[in-house]
């Protein structure tokens, strides 16, 4: 006789993965255990998602997901370059997974990290591009900076933020939240009414 369906059991699945990987790591977190978290067998667990990759892939997605929302929220609809970084860093740090990949990125992701092929960092830094031109087009950013040049040096610094810890040791949320607030205080200085030299700045 076949076991009865689980009510939620994708939603039950991501949620003991999570957990697994916040308390061993992505490789320790087998797909047996997290199975075993949930009460379900392992084949259950295939029904859902391919494989364990799959699993971490929707995790960090649906973070995205809550992450891009709550910031759009917060922004509004003409929000500031400078302003992107300090919500940025306030949804992130809400966010355990993420903030935890954050801080150590081999020890949390483990070899997930180096199989993303799928092209969505290009993706964001097309929509970075697309939307530094349309602050320099409305005068909301200093439009003698190269904008091509500008969305991959931001891209790249996100991108090295989160690869840091394999290369550096673990960071702190101290650190981290460091890091950003003075990539918020770079840019802020490419807008109008920003400190430079001889004048004060909005913060």
């Amino acid at each position: 006789m076949p076991r009865p369906l689980i009510p939620e059991r994708r939603e039950r699945i991501l949620a003991a993965a999570e957990a697994l990987i916040l308390e061993h790591g992505f490789d320790a977190a087998s797909v047996q255990a997290i199975a075993a978290r949930v009460g379900i067998a392992k084949g259950a667990v295939y029904r859902e998602f391919a494989s364990k990759d799959a699993i971490l892939d929707a995790l960090l997605r649906q973070s995205l997901a809550r992450m891009t929302e709550r910031s759009h929220r917060l922004l509004g609809e003409r929000p500031r370059l400078s302003e992107a970084y300090r919500v940025g860093l306030e949804v992130l740090l809400d966010e355990p997974l993420m903030t935890a990949a954050f801080l150590d990125d081999a020890g949390v992701l483990g070899s997930y990290a180096d199989t993303v092929r799928d092209g969505r960092y290009r993706e964001r830094l097309v929509g970075a591009a697309e939307w530094i031109a349309a602050l320099q087009s409305e005068g909301e950013l200093d439009a003698r900076v190269d904008t091509a040049a500008l969305a991959l040096a931001l891209s790249s610094t996100t991108l090295g933020l989160l690869t840091a810890a394999k290369h550096l040791g673990p960071l702190s949320r101290e650190q981290l939240a460091g890091a950003i607030a003075a990539m918020e205080l770079l840019v802020s200085g490419l807008e109008p009414g920003s400190h430079r030299a001889g004048g004060t700045g909005r913060r």
